[in-house]
């Protein structure tokens, strides 16, 4: 049980020894843990809501044929297009790729969902260009995006390479 919970448990001894003392730095990652809880708390409701909306209107057929292992190079770009209209970053990319996996895309396709939700997502490149400049952020998607079709399919060849030895 420490193995499982020791982290939560030392974290929480460590807030409750500097918290009375008002030390600066229990403060401040006290402040930090609640911020980002609240956060999770206001945004996760609705992630989950939307994840249930994906996995009734979009059904396995759809999924396997434009994103499965039988889909051609454009379905990396569908997954590019995707990841970019998402909004609230990997809150929202994880589950959304947990759900595209379980509906028959393929491996290298969710990797490549994923990258370029960290990446690559619309808003975040709004905000990049007004601050970086257009050819910044165009030169850093062109840079990216290339790096995360092609390390999506190495880790996918390398997973069902590692994978196959351990059946065999």
């Amino acid at each position: 049980m420490v193995k499982k919970y020791g982290l939560i448990i030392a974290f929480s001894v460590f807030l409750l020894i500097t918290l009375p003392m008002k030390l600066t730095v229990g403060t401040e990652i006290f402040n930090n843990f609640q911020g980002f809880s609240l956060t999770m708390l206001k945004f996760v409701p609705m992630v989950f809501i939307l994840i249930g909306i994906f996995e009734v209107w979009i059904d396995q057929e759809t999924i396997e044929k434009h994103l499965g292992e039988d889909s051609r190079a454009i379905a990396y770009l569908w997954a590019i297009i995707l990841a970019g209209t998402t909004v609230g970053g990997l809150y929202m990319a994880m589950p959304v790729s947990k759900s595209l996996y379980d509906k028959g895309a393929k491996l290298s396709i969710v990797f490549t969902y994923l990258g370029a939700a960290a990446v690559a997502r619309i808003p975040m490149g709004l905000f990049e260009m007004s601050f970086l400049g257009i050819a910044f952020t165009l030169t850093r998607l062109l840079v990216s995006i290339p790096l995360i079709i092609g390390s999506s399919i190495l880790i996918e060849k390398f997973y069902k390479k590692s994978d196959s030895q351990i059946k065999a």
